[in-house]
């Protein structure tokens, strides 16, 4: 190479090396201007007086943004996509709201039925699902633009007076979730069913399970993804069915239990999610009466019962499921008790306030986030010591859902 050549080379490079710089530090300049925003550490609160949520921060412990139009959110749930970047919200109305946590906004909407309650993501995030009440039946949407991939009507209701349409009444559904080989489980409520929707392969396959139980309220799925509960309104127990041998059926356990004890009114159905798991034993709202049952989770039956302070609503798990953490049903819904699952007893009783509707823990259980509906207000808890670390606002707050929800099973 001649010494021109070598010399025009050597500052080719050097232009090419000073522009690279340049660029790595606009880059880096823009970077330092730019508020960057993990989804890990986020999460959503239901606002249901006010048809809004609320995106909170929950390692800082601060509100976000507030984001309106998403109707009745009277009884809404939330999931998140896998990567933790959006909420699908399910109103009471019907709606299915998709929310952009990173940019505050509403990235899509439908309304999908006259009244839902609840639904649930595949396991490959490429579904999301939605139980209905009105019309019964379960509908499954396409996750990126919500396009709807299957309509999966109810059983229909042969001895109930037909819709002003002529149509038959078809059961509501309940207790929807997602479980493992990208499938659904759902309860029918009416028709005392639980059915199996397999999306693994695009012609969907559905399982149906009659006579089950009478009145299916809601249901859960244990961790792992195995056994789907659903628990019964309509008698005292519980259908359980094992998602490793479903040519096994539904399972009837824990008959009876509240056998001999009066009958209370029920004021708020208990909900079965976020249930506890400690060695080989459950803990379980039982229905209309003031106790949580521990059930062996080999046997699937009742080891012991344990008094608490009323109805409970969420009798939930920390993380690490040394203790549980349960609320309750009006009018004693101001209340929140603390069990020891190594003790199986009751250690703390704490008051934050009428309305205490749910609770949620951050993902490694240092702190347990309470709304206090009638209170407006948002409590965060130490978990171990029990003491109230801070408050934030909140317009009538329900449900609080953090993003780490994305990666657990039959949330």
């Amino acid at each position: 190479m001649s010494n021109f050549m070598a010399k025009l080379v050597k500052s080719t490079l050097s232009v090419a090396a000073l522009s690279l710089l340049t660029a790595c530090s606009m880059t880096h300049q823009l970077a330092s201007k730019v508020e960057l925003r993990p989804t890990g550490d986020l999460g959503v609160v239901i606002e249901r007086a006010t048809g809004q949520v609320q995106i909170v921060n929950h390692t800082s412990k601060t509100s976000l943004a507030q984001i309106d139009g998403l109707g009745d959110l009277s009884h809404a749930s939330i999931v998140y996509s896998r990567d933790q970047r959006f909420a699908y919200v399910f109103g009471r109305d019907g709606g299915l709201t998709k929310v952009d946590l990173l940019t505050d906004s509403i990235a899509g909407r439908v309304i999908q039925s006259g009244n839902s309650i609840g639904g649930a993501i595949s396991q490959d995030g490429k579904l999301v699902a939605v139980s209905n009440y009105t019309p019964g039946g379960v509908k499954v949407f396409n996750a990126e633009t919500l396009e709807l991939v299957a309509d999966i009507p109810a059983t229909e209701l042969s001895t109930k007076p037909r819709n002003k349409d002529g149509s038959m009444q078809r059961s509501k559904t309940v207790g929807l979730v997602d479980a493992p080989g990208n499938k659904f489980v759902v309860s029918l409520f009416d028709s005392h069913e639980i059915w199996v929707l397999d999306f693994s392969k695009p012609d969907y396959q559905v399982s149906k399970f009659k006579d089950i139980g009478l009145f299916p309220y809601d249901a859960l799925m244990s961790p792992d993804g195995r056994y789907y509960i659903a628990g019964l309104f309509g008698e005292d127990g519980m259908a359980l069915l094992d998602l490793w041998h479903m040519e096994k059926g539904v399972q009837r356990i824990l008959p009876n239990y509240g056998k001999g004890d009066k009958k209370l009114p029920v004021y708020k159905m208990p909900h079965l999610e976020g249930w506890a798991i400690a060695g080989d034993n459950a803990f379980v709202p039982a229905v209309g009466q003031h106790k949580v049952l521990v059930v062996n989770t080999k046997t699937w039956k009742q080891v012991t019962e344990i008094p608490v302070h009323g109805q409970p609503v969420f009798v939930m798990a920390q993380p690490d499921n040394r203790q549980v953490w349960v609320n309750f049903a009006f009018p004693r819904n101001d209340t929140i008790q603390v069990i020891d699952t190594d003790s199986i007893s009751l250690t703390d009783t704490l008051k934050p306030g009428p309305g205490v509707l749910h609770m949620e823990f951050t993902p490694r259980g240092e702190q347990v986030w309470m709304s206090v509906r009638d209170k407006n207000e948002i409590h965060i808890y130490d978990t171990l010591s029990k003491k109230l670390v801070k408050l934030l606002e909140a317009e009538s707050p329900s449900g609080i859902f953090f993003t780490n929800r994305a990666h657990q099973i039959g949330l």
